[in-house]
């Protein structure tokens, strides 16, 4: 299907009417200062506002996406970090956590893909230049990131494999951007070769939180694990994650689904092409819709109720519509998370590396 930049809908799932539905759900969800909070009245944190943004983008509301990217801008801290909370100007987090401000540079690079907006780029590069330099600050000997620092300041002494993929990722998008503005970061680059045989090849360079299916599809989802290692770990992990029928499990040991994983396994399986999964486990979440085009954070069973009760998530509307964007090939930003459309980074050991 041939990209129009017009978001379509996904027959037999979701038509186009209920995608713009989803969409104008999120507009309008956006506060005036460009925030997007989880619902309306709640929090918001910087990652999934940017999801948010990239929702917005694809489904062709560029002034609200691009108000979301200046919302950032506007609140960006001197060292380049954001906090993890806000409710409208109130911070109600002070944590600092580096995948959270490494996805800026994802956010902006889609923007630029989706809309060619070069002049938008180019006001929002500094904000990614100093958002990813402050994430590679702590990068640690093995490669992997150091997950945040507290509300004093105090660097937490360990690693997580879903932050670290996501930062992989938004490193890759940061060094897609720079090129694209006639930049180099060859130093962006190195980091990320790092990173990524950290991902590939150590998982004992993390935090073992393999009970969270984000652990799972993430390194997929990052172009971290790519081919058939790639389309192993989803056999293998199948099973113990998904919910045949329901959609993915938040946590393994829980028969409590969300939309929002199961919509970003669907990403995942798309950039490997499994595509034929990817539209079951889409379908699926419809089960979490609501005649507004929000959707239920999550579902369990076998009681069937909703968890927690009758929460609809922004981030989730906004996973669901970037889930669509890639089944469909709607928008030239479609292919983000496809593996072989951001360029391949170099496999870079540590030194003594053995694996």
């Amino acid at each position: 299907m041939k990209a129009t930049n017009i978001l379509q809908g996904v027959p037999g799932i979701l038509t186009d009417d209920e995608v713009a539905t989803s969409a104008a759900y999120l507009a309008e969800l956006q506060l005036p200062s460009g925030q997007i909070p989880w619902f309306s009245g709640g929090h918001g944190d910087p990652w999934n506002h940017v999801e948010c943004a990239m929702a917005l983008t694809v489904s062709g509301h560029f002034e609200a996406a691009l108000a979301a990217y200046e919302w950032l801008q506007r609140h960006q801290l001197g060292d380049g970090s954001w906090f993890n909370y806000y409710v409208g100007p109130r911070v109600t987090d002070a944590r600092l956590d580096t995948n959270v401000c490494a996805y800026a540079a994802a956010g902006v690079y889609h923007y630029t893909v989706a809309t060619d907006d070069a002049d938008a780029a180019a006001l929002l590069w500094p904000m990614v230049e100093r958002a990813i330099d402050f994430v590679l600050r702590y990068q640690r000997i093995d490669g992997s990131i150091g997950w945040s620092l507290d509300a004093a300041g105090r660097v937490e002494n360990y690693a997580l494999l879903t932050g670290s993929s996501s930062i992989y990722h938004s490193l890759r998008c940061a060094v897609a951007l720079a090129e694209r503005l006639d930049y180099h970061r060859p130093a962006w680059e190195l980091a990320a070769g790092r990173l990524g045989h950290a991902l590939a090849h150590h998982p004992e360079a993390f935090a073992p939180k393999d009970e969270f299916a984000m652990d799972w599809y993430y390194p997929v989802l990052s172009g971290a694990v790519v081919g058939d290692e790639a389309r192993a770990r989803f056999e293998a992990g199948w099973n113990r994650y998904v919910m045949e029928d329901y959609g993915v499990r938040c946590v393994s040991t829980n028969d409590w689904v969300t939309a929002a994983e199961t919509a970003e396994t669907v990403l995942s399986l798309d950039a490997v092409g499994m595509g034929a999964r990817a539209l079951e486990l889409l379908a699926q979440t419809n089960r979490h819709r609501r005649p507004d085009g929000s959707y239920f954070t999550g579902i369990a069973y076998p009681q069937r109720v909703t968890f927690p009760v009758l929460e609809t998530t922004s981030y989730t509307t906004a996973a669901i519509l970037l889930a669509v964007d890639a089944l469909t090939d709607s928008t030239f930003a479609a292919g983000l998370f496809r593996h072989g459309v951001l360029a391949e980074t170099m496999d870079w050991p540590e030194p003594g590396c053995r694996g």
